[in-house]
């Protein structure tokens, strides 16, 4: 009896350890990644994210996995979270040293950590409760990390670059403008990445109950009326925050 061959995408498919390494073995030969590429990819995210999941799923066709090969992202993104770094460094009057301490906080414990908690808790859960029924095919953590990624680059721009424009002049005061526009910035930030996370989920057609990504919206916005009610200026707040835990 004649064998079957596999399809493409079963035959060359890999395993996690060995996706993991060719990507990593990649992030130091910048000739061979897509820098325009993942330019477009932010870019996208902002005004038409749609399009940039739709790639993900071309690059399951061609390439056996949603996730990205291709590190050119992850390093522009860590270049964002220079420049922005720096951007905070001057608008919070940090010495040197100090700025150094917050870059790689905001690097390894905000960006770095929290995102592998974040897509840890969802590959999880996606995985156990919201796959059909009899579906063989997974999420991938990998997909789930650029999942966050993301939904988590258009607020870095919000909050730690365009707002900061803002704040010595205007937010940082305790004037109801001064919180309305602080406020504000975080409504729009935390809801562009509740969007984003949900199409991330909601485009793989294997999932069901990705609607309930979206469902702490009507939450969020009620905070939002209670921070502005009750004069709690989030950005504020946060700010001194950031400058207490590197001082």
């Amino acid at each position: 009896m004649s064998s079957i061959p596999l399809p493409a995408t079963q035959r060359d498919c890999m395993s996690a350890a060995a996706k993991r390494w060719k990507y990593f073995r990649k992030i130091f030969k910048f000739e061979q990644m897509d820098f325009e590429f993942a330019f477009w990819q932010m870019l996208y995210l902002f005004i038409s994210p749609q399009k940039v999941y739709r790639n993900f799923h071309y690059r399951k066709q061609t390439k056996s996995q949603f996730a990205r090969d291709d590190p050119a992202f992850l390093l522009l993104f860590a270049a964002w979270l220079c420049v922005t770094s720096i951007g905070f460094a001057i608008v919070l009057k940090l010495s040197f040293l100090q700025f150094i301490h917050f870059l790689l906080y905001t690097i390894f414990v905000d960006c770095i950590i929290i995102g592998i908690l974040v897509a840890t808790f969802f590959w999880f859960i996606l995985n156990r409760y919201c796959r059909k029924k009899d579906e063989v095919q997974d999420v991938e953590w990998g997909y789930t990390f650029d999942v966050h990624l993301n939904a988590f680059f258009p607020p870095l721009v919000l909050l730690h670059f365009f707002q900061l424009f803002f704040y010595n002049g205007l937010i940082s005061h305790e004037w109801f403008i001064s919180r309305l526009l602080g406020n504000t910035f975080w409504l729009v930030a935390v809801l562009y990445y509740i969007y984003i996370t949900f199409l991330g989920y909601s485009s793989l057609n294997f999932l069901r109950y990705t609607h309930l990504v979206i469902s702490p919206i009507p939450l969020v916005i009620i905070f939002y009326i209670v921070t502005l009610v009750s004069g709690f200026n989030i950005t504020h707040s946060l700010m001194d925050f950031y400058k207490y835990r590197v001082v």
